[in-house]
């Protein structure tokens, strides 16, 4: 397969914008159109809006999976991830489909000689599908990082600041639920789960769009004054199919909808202007939020502070007239070529910023069910603040089945004084105190448990931006981690009816067993599974089984999907650039971090091990053996690459549980 919009013409170097007219292109042509609103499609628009048809009939990852080489010769720098029109001449993008991945069994929560029954009869108990870090994004939005990708080391591998992804994904959405709408019309699912990460820049216009895919809507996928609307594939307004209307649909709270690039409080530092900047009528003028004494370290340090810092960049915006969204209005403050001020853009007003309790009220604004999308289970209005902002809920998926699934908002305050990146899992006291009664609850009244958390817990690398926060000299306090993550897996651990934490943000598909450390207690266990952004490689979502076994175990089998993205739309082509993004940056999306004893050097103050379960040592050599890859070498058809991994997680249960099973369900009859 070739690179659609691609020429053969070889790249000319430089800091992946070596023709500086390019980067600095006037913005007349931006300034000669009103606004037409970023939400409501013109009529001209509307009459001629299109649908994107899918692939059909979708299969998961079992079936088949996308096979590309991993590293090809010559190659793209990191920097020049933006020279998306000579991806072709590399042979960026072009990809196969290979054998299927093969589900595998995991038993590490089961006691030693365990051994599964052959042909053992099993009940479905139930089948739902999990989206994550969808990150719908306002290209053309004022207030972006897209620069620092390609001019601050640290940053060449962040492609949440930028990728070629970025012009379609509103359609992935599309593509997406329609690839769940053909899997749910063969085999029905119970309910849809989004874990976080919705929209990219806590805007309203994201937060509308993601909603709006959900609902069947047209969507207008620009802002501002809508360049390429009517001629620019990505640009132009397409009719979303919509959830089928009988898959129940349920919202988690992720950091980046409601911090601002996922990263920086709206409002903590007022200075900064980060609210202002969402609706200006100019790009907003940034400095590297990276300490700039660690730039030769890796994870680096950040501080949003340096926001405002020298030296001091333009960060561009992406031209939408353009078929591979060339970036724009990018380059020094300093550089004459922008005369002395920022670069013009139509400000959009459907561009706000939108904070925790604002975002979620847009899911009352909705024609898809449940109204509220879990929200709704949540007493708002007792009339505080902190009310209208706690994002936990609990729900029964079906009433027939004693399961509960719990909802956690894990994201960190705003108001907590740190200057890091907020991207760290969290839990004030008051969350921690709702789970813990969640979990006794679920105890008492005999019901397996889910928890569903944007953030997962005991993979990251300990002072990475997306560990467990430990806090810094910078909390104020009250705003401490109410737990740590050792006790956190207590107390998960005390509740033997926990089944598994399935989360997002990391955009990988790795799945960890946390085994009980009390051999006499084996159903103290639980999985977590991860499931990849529906943004970055390899762009998939993930579908859940949970059967109850005739041993009285329960399996969870857990598979990956590939959206069904049909050749010659704008969610095929967003595929090419994330196989080429991968191509280029080579992010590791197979990681195990070692469990180190304590965490010193490098500037980091010396800290325990983060979680109990895995071995702790200092030895980087020693990894977590509850985190596995399957080998693909011996496949029918090798597939050179993957970053997916389908399983069947078995769990004991205890005879409490068992007991209560026994009482209510007995085999050779259906739930």
């Amino acid at each position: 397969m070739s690179q659609s919009n691609a020429s053969d013409r070889p790249f000319s170097g430089g800091l992946g914008f070596s023709s500086r007219r390019s980067f600095l292109k006037t913005s007349a042509a931006l300034l000669g159109t009103a606004s037409l609103g970023a939400l409501g499609a013109p009529k001209a628009w509307a009459d001629v809006a299109r649908r994107y048809p899918i692939d059909t009939p979708a299969v998961t990852t079992r079936e088949r999976m996308l096979a590309f080489p991993q590293t090809l010769t010559p190659s793209l720098e990191k920097y020049e991830l933006p020279d998306v029109s000579g991806y072709g001449h590399f042979g960026y993008g072009e990809y196969s489909f290979g054998s299927g991945l093969p589900v595998m069994e995991r038993l590490d929560l089961m006691p030693a000689g365990y051994v599964r029954p052959v042909n053992a009869e099993k009940t479905r108990l139930l089948r739902f599908f999990a989206f994550a870090d969808v990150h719908i994004t306002d290209k053309e939005a004022p207030n972006q990082l897209i620069l620092f990708q390609q001019i601050d080391a640290p940053s060449y591998r962040n492609t949440s600041i930028y990728s070629p992804v970025m012009l379609c994904t509103t359609q992935v959405l599309d593509a997406a639920v329609q690839t769940v709408n053909d899997l749910h019309r063969r085999d029905p699912f119970d309910f849809g789960i989004t874990l976080g990460d919705a929209c990219n820049n806590s805007a309203y216009n994201e937060t509308r769009w993601f909603i709006d895919v959900l609902d069947g809507k047209i969507i207008t996928p620009s802002s501002g004054a809508h360049v390429g609307a009517d001629s620019i594939s990505y640009q132009m307004p397409f009719q979303a199919a919509g959830l089928d209307t009988d898959i129940p649909w349920y919202m988690v709270l992720g950091n980046h909808d409601h911090f601002f690039i996922g990263s920086f409080p709206l409002d903590a530092e007022p200075s900064l202007g980060l609210r202002e900047s969402y609706t200006a009528d100019g790009v907003w003028a940034a400095g590297s939020p990276i300490r700039a004494e660690d730039f030769s370290r890796f994870p680096p340090l950040f501080d949003y502070r340096n926001l405002k810092a020298d030296p001091t960049f333009y960060p561009g915006i992406l031209d939408g007239s353009t078929p591979n969204g060339d970036i724009i209005h990018a380059g020094s403050v300093d550089d004459p070529a922008f005369g002395g001020e920022a670069p013009r853009v139509v400000p959009d007003p459907d561009r706000r910023p939108l904070v925790r309790s604002e975002w979620m009220d847009e899911f009352f604004n909705t024609t898809s069910h449940p109204v509220g999308h879990g929200f709704n289970l949540i007493d708002r209005e007792a009339g505080t603040a902190e009310d209208a902002a706690f994002a936990c809920y609990s729900f029964v998926p079906k009433s027939e089945i004693p399961l509960k699934v719990i909802v956690l908002d894990v994201t960190q305050s705003s108001d907590d004084g740190s200057f890091d990146i907020h991207g760290h899992g969290y839990l004030d006291a008051r969350r921690l105190e709702w789970l813990e009664a969640e979990l006794a609850s679920g105890q008492a009244n005999n019901q397996l448990m889910i928890i569903a958390g944007h953030i997962p817990i005991g993979v990251s690398a300990i002072g990475s931006h997306m560990e467990w926060w430990m806090g810094d000299s910078n909390t104020k306090p009250g705003y401490e981690n109410a737990v740590d993550l050792a006790d956190l897996v207590r107390i998960l651990q005390s509740a033997p009816n926990l089944l598994m934490w399935i989360a997002g943000h990391r955009h990988m598909n790795v799945v960890k067993a946390f085994p009980s450390t009390d051999d006499g207690r084996p159903e103290r266990g639980f999985w977590q599974v991860e499931t990849a952004s529906l943004r970055d490689f390899p762009q998939q979502f993930r579908s859940f089984e949970v059967y109850l076994n005739s041993d009285y175990t329960v399996s969870i089998e857990t598979l990956n999907v590939d959206v069904a993205v049909a050749e010659g739309t704008p969610a095929a082509q967003s595929r090419r650039f994330a196989v080429a993004t991968q191509q280029i940056i080579q992010n590791n999306l197979k990681p195990n971090n070692p469990n180190l004893a304590t965490a010193g050097g490098g500037g980091i103050i010396p800290i325990p091990s983060i979680d109990p379960t895995r071995p702790q040592s200092d030895d980087t050599s020693v990894v977590d053996p509850s985190i596995r890859y399957d080998d693909l070498s011996t496949a029918e058809v090798p597939v050179p690459y993957h970053a997916s991994c389908n399983a069947e997680l078995v769990k004991p249960l205890s005879a409490q549980m068992v007991m209560h099973l026994r009482r209510t369900f007995a085999f050779g009859s259906s739930l």
